[in-house]
C-alpha cells in the first residue's frame, strides 16, 4: 500500500473541502481554488495558444465554466484534471471560432496564416519557438509533448484522429528542430 505524507493527505482533504463549500455557492471557497490552480491553468492556455491575452481570457472562461458546472463535479478525476480539461476545451472553442471567422474573411487558409504568423521574427528560446508553431502542431505537442496526454486523449479533446495527433507531434518536433538548430530526437 502507497503512503502518503500527512501534508498531501491534508492538502487533498483541504481541496475535497473547498469543492463542497464552493459548490455550495461559497465564493471564498470557489477563491482558494482559483488561487490553487489558476497559474497551471494559464501555463497551458499559454502554451496552447501562444498569446498572453488570449490565454488570460481563457483561463477567465475555464474558471466561469467551472464554477457553472461544480454542482456536476463527480470526483472521479483530481480536480485539477477536471480543470484542464475545460481549460483545453475552452481554447479548442475559441480555435475552431477563431478559424471560421478567419475562413470566411480570407482565401488563405488558416495553416498558411499561422504559419506566416510564426514567421514574422525569429523565436528567441523555446516558449517562443511553440507558440510560432502553427496551431494544430502547438496544439498537439503542448497536450501530448509537455502535458502527458495520451495520442487518444489529445485526439479526443482536439477532435481529431489518432494518427493525425502522432502525424502533429511528429511535425511541430520538426520545426522546433529547424527553428532552434536541434536534431529532431532532441526534442
Amino acid at each position: 500500500m502507497i503512503e502518503f505524507p500527512e501534508a498531501a493527505v491534508r492538502v487533498l482533504a483541504d481541496e475535497r473541502k473547498a469543492i463542497a463549500a464552493a459548490a455550495g455557492g461559497s465564493h471564498s471557497a470557489f477563491e482558494q481554488l482559483y488561487r490553487r490552480h489558476a497559474g497551471r491553468i494559464y501555463g497551458l492556455c499559454l502554451r496552447l495558444t501562444g498569446h498572453r491575452e488570449t490565454a488570460e481570457d481563457c483561463v477567465q472562461e475555464t474558471f466561469v465554466s467551472a464554477w457553472r458546472g461544480l454542482a456536476r463535479f463527480e470526483a472521479r478525476s483530481a480536480f485539477a484534471t477536471w480543470l484542464h480539461r475545460i481549460a483545453v476545451n475552452t481554447v479548442m472553442a475559441r480555435h475552431r471560432v477563431r478559424m471560421a471567422t478567419l475562413e470566411s474573411t480570407t482565401d488563405a487558409s488558416a495553416e498558411e496564416l499561422d504559419h506566416r504568423a510564426g514567421e514574422d521574427s525569429p523565436p528567441l528560446d523555446l516558449e517562443a519557438a511553440i507558440a510560432a508553431l502553427p496551431g494544430g502542431a502547438r496544439h498537439v505537442l503542448v497536450l501530448v509533448g509537455l502535458y502527458g496526454y495520451s495520442h487518444e486523449e489529445a485526439a479526443d479533446a482536439l477532435g481529431i484522429a489518432v494518427g493525425t495527433s502522432k502525424a502533429q507531434l511528429h511535425r511541430a518536433r520538426q520545426m522546433l528542430a529547424e527553428r532552434l538548430d536541434l536534431s529532431p530526437e532532441g526534442i
